[in-house]
């Protein structure tokens, strides 16, 4: 059974820093990309940073120079560091694989607020 447990949100201040962390179970998690989504209130779920399970990791506009994703193929981890953050960065954070998301599974997710 395939299992997504996100965690690491909070409050934060504006300028602040969380690390994110991602825990995928029963899956074929070397094998395949992953990824972590945000959605923020009234807005669609969009990706955030992709990393392949080479390690090689790409960043989409609006977190470039401020996230860091970061994987463990031994242990099925994902980790988000996020710097510099800003209220525009306030979401619910999902992490997954892409092709369980493709599959239409996600976990709970993890909500970040940034606010003063």
């Amino acid at each position: 059974q395939v299992q997504l447990v996100e965690s690491g949100g909070g409050l934060v201040q504006p300028g602040g820093s969380l690390t994110l962390s991602c825990t995928i179970s029963g899956a074929l998690f070397a094998n395949h990309a992953a990824a972590w989504f945000r959605q923020a209130p009234g807005k669609e779920r969009e990706p955030v940073a992709r990393i392949l399970n080479t390690g090689e990791a790409n960043y989409f506009d609006g977190v470039k120079g401020r996230f860091t994703l970061s994987r463990d193929n031994a242990k099925g981890t994902v980790s988000l560091r996020m710097d510099n953050l800003t209220p525009e960065d306030t979401a619910v954070y999902y992490c997954n694989l892409e092709y369980l998301a493709a599959a239409g599974l996600w976990g709970e997710g993890t909500q970040v607020t940034v606010s003063s």
